[in-house]
């Protein structure tokens, strides 16, 4: 991977990535001098909380108090000092999200932030099709159906945001991302019968690029392992920046990144990508499905 001044690398899209991980690195710089978190609070005149958000990645930084801290850390490394205040520079950048402020909460923001700086995207879903692979028109007829109201301007922000997440699937470096979904996504009629056969086109042309990966589990091929529901899983090419598994909820998500979560989560999608067709059966599923529709 290429990198830019400071030793940062290149496709930190969003500042969430580095916030993790700067705020990991000055979590081990303080604990090799044995600092506690109130010791380092009290030197940028700030909270121990305050230091537990830095070192968790859930806030941005201000390169004054990443100063501060690497010289009471007593980290004298040239490269690591100008790497930490690129990190800290990175972590304060505006992505294109951020306009749409008024109608994303920040649980959302967090994951397009993560989503997109992921190296890899696994995910199973069995009520839609995955956001990331949604036709506007499709997209349009979800947010409809969301219990935020049916405000006019607000559905065609949600159903933009939505559309604009594909960018990252036509970039110079995009994603591996692979999508398992239960059979019941494509048999469910949404939009009407010209929106569900263009999002059925849109998903074999999708399933046809070289980094993406698309599986059906057929209802033919009885239960499946992913009995608790939708789930996605990110990894990404820091090793500062654990691989994570993201559930989404009506008012919030939740982030696993306990090694046994992720073994368990991995297990599952595997079985699942087993117990599924193939990725060519599943173009021929696709197209005999919209034939029928």
């Amino acid at each position: 991977m290429a990198e830019q001044g400071g030793g940062v690398p290149d496709g930190l899209q969003a500042p969430v990535v580095p916030r993790m991980i700067l705020g990991r690195k000055l979590q081990r710089f303080r604990e090799n001098v044995g600092v506690t978190p109130d010791e380092a609070g009290y030197r940028i005149r700030a909270s121990r909380s305050k230091i537990s958000r830095m070192e968790n990645g859930r806030v941005g930084f201000k390169e004054r108090d990443v100063e501060d801290l690497l010289d009471f850390y007593k980290v004298t490394d040239a490269e690591a000092c100008a790497e930490a205040l690129a990190l800290a520079r990175l972590a304060n950048v505006s992505n294109w999200w951020d306009s749409f402020g008024d109608v994303l909460p920040d649980w959302v923001q967090q994951y397009l932030g993560l989503e997109s700086a992921a190296s890899s995207i696994r995910c199973f879903e069995q009520q839609f099709v995955p956001g990331l692979l949604q036709t506007r028109e499709y997209a349009q007829a979800v947010a409809l159906l969301a219990p935020e109201g049916t405000d006019t301007d607000d559905i065609a922000q949600r159903v933009d945001i939505r559309v604009k997440r594909q960018a990252l699937l036509t970039r110079k470096d995009p994603p591996q991302v692979w999508t398992v979904v239960d059979e019941g996504v494509l048999r469910r009629p949404l939009g009407g019968r010209g929106a569900m056969h263009a999002q059925l086109a849109f998903l074999a042309e999708l399933a046809r690029l070289p980094h993406v990966t698309l599986q059906v589990v057929p209802f033919a091929r009885g239960g499946h392992a992913a009995s608790g529901g939708p789930f996605t899983m990110l990894r990404f090419g820091e090793p500062d920046v654990p691989d994570l598994v993201y559930l989404e909820q009506l008012t919030s998500a939740v982030y696993l990144d306990k090694p046994k979560d992720i073994r368990l989560y991995s297990k599952v999608m595997d079985r699942l990508g087993a117990k599924a067709l193939t990725p060519p059966q599943t173009l021929d599923f696709l197209t005999e499905i919209r034939d029928e529709t």
